[in-house]
């Protein structure tokens, strides 16, 4: 089932060999709560036309039936048939019902959470317009009720309930990094005025971040706040929930996902910020912007925005001044599926590049039709799965070689960590950045 495993026993595998009669009754019960009545109108929905086939990135890179999005669908719709569908009770064989059991979960969590990013691709491909990855994320939930998220991917929700952030970052290591990167900012600007604000109560904005830039890429930090010093920005970090990132939508454990996005209220709350602005994370804007409200079953009293958006609006507005001749070299951009395709930012990204580079030129496909990298979905997470995770990625790897940049921006973190492995297994001679990277390159700080 898997590629790689835990260790010499992989407990996650022997769980699974010893599935009793309550673990499938939960999940059983589990995914009939996660299947609503416009769910269930998908049973008979799917024509089995073949067109998702090749709108995945997985099944282009292997052509295998178990890649197909709609073998994946109906490894779902199988099981919703056998136990919540009279056709389905009554003649399982005719209608292509199945009973689930051991093999079944293992089939389940390979194909649902081992070939599937849940970029959303196979949806608009859809003849019959089944959205696809919610099915999947319906299930991938029930696994969860039942203790059945392969391990890795656990962890590292659980480590972002447990503490504050998806690292473990110590709130002490936070402040440090945050006050080396106010002495950098201050060289950068040279305004020995320039201040990295943490808990400071009714700034216009709250920002948030993807935890990896702390811990691996805080140049990214110094990045933004170079750029809202230029545009004279009121803003502030949280010193206790500043984590823009939220495993629980690859999960598809409401419960834990409602938990980390409500933090970031409760951070807006206390600290009285005006609007919530997501830090350049495809996840973790979808599930900010879009998921938690649902999760949370409350309307946010605040907008919630990505970054991209608002350093657009500070170009269109002439609060930052941009010189693209600072960056030269020809640059190519890579949409990430949660915040594009299923997210809705789109245009932003580009406008800011062909403000801020000398040379940019597009992928094909783009836009909501572009190749998923193949790091969503939770995939970076879960190194059992690592090896077809790469392998996927040819078909963006592919299509970054055909632009011939030697830059590929992608607004989101998790992206540039799969485009990195990417650059290097595909040997791509590319550099990643993220789009607020570019920006802050190509600043013009106004004289005396």
């Amino acid at each position: 089932m898997t590629e790689k495993t835990a260790g010499p026993r992989d407990l996650y595998m022997e769980k699974i060999e010893n599935l009793g009669d309550k673990e499938i009754q939960t999940i059983i019960k589990a995914l009939r709560s996660k299947i609503g009545a416009p769910e269930a109108s998908f049973v008979n929905s799917c024509v089995r036309c073949g067109l998702c086939a090749d709108s995945c990135h997985y099944y282009q890179a292997s052509p295998q039936l178990e890649n197909t999005p709609a073998y994946k669908l109906n490894l779902v719709l199988s099981i919703f048939k056998r136990y919540f569908t009279f056709m389905g009770q009554a003649a399982p064989r005719w209608t292509g019902a199945k009973n689930l059991d051991q093999a079944m979960v293992k089939e389940w969590i390979d194909v649902l959470f081992g070939r599937c990013t849940g970029c959303g691709r196979c949806t608009i491909n859809c003849t019959s317009g089944i959205n696809i990855p919610a099915m999947i994320r319906a299930a991938r939930g029930a696994l969860a009720a039942a203790g059945l998220v392969p391990p890795e991917l656990q962890a590292t929700v659980l480590m972002a309930v447990e503490s504050g952030n998806n690292m473990g970052i110590p709130t002490e290591e936070w402040i440090d990094t945050l006050e080396w990167i106010q002495d950098e900012l201050r060289g950068e600007t040279k305004d020995p005025e320039a201040t990295i604000p943490v808990d400071q109560k009714g700034k216009k904005i709250l920002y948030t971040v993807n935890p990896r830039e702390p811990k691996f890429f805080p140049l990214s930090l110094l990045a933004a706040a170079k750029v809202f010093h230029a545009a004279k920005e009121s803003w502030t970090f949280s010193s206790k929930y500043y984590d823009v990132t939220n495993y629980g939508l690859y999960t598809g454990d409401n419960s834990h996902a409602a938990v980390i996005s409500g933090r970031l209220v409760k951070a807006m709350e206390e600290l009285g910020a005006e609007t919530l602005v997501l830090g350049e994370c495809g996840h973790g804007y979808n599930s900010n912007r879009w998921a938690a409200p649902n999760w949370l079953q409350k309307e946010f009293p605040f907008p919630v925005v990505s970054v991209i958006e608002l350093v657009a609006d500070y170009i269109s507005t002439g609060r930052i001044t941009l010189d693209p001749s600072l960056n030269p070299k020809p640059v190519t951009l890579h949409d990430p599926c949660n915040l594009v395709r299923l997210g809705g930012v789109i245009e932003d990204q580009r406008y800011i590049l062909k403000k801020s580079v000398a040379d940019f030129v597009e992928m094909t496909p783009n836009r909501q039709k572009n190749y998923c990298c193949g790091g969503g979905g939770g995939q970076l997470a879960m190194s059992r799965f690592a090896r077809r995770r790469i392998e996927a990625g040819r078909i963006k790897a592919e299509q970054i070689r055909r632009t011939g940049a030697e830059i590929v921006v992608a607004p989101c973190h998790n992206c540039i960590d799969q485009l990195t492995e990417l650059n290097k297994e595909y040997k791509l001679g590319v550099e990643a950045k993220t789009v607020v990277e570019m920006v802050s390159n190509a600043l013009v700080f106004p004289t005396n």
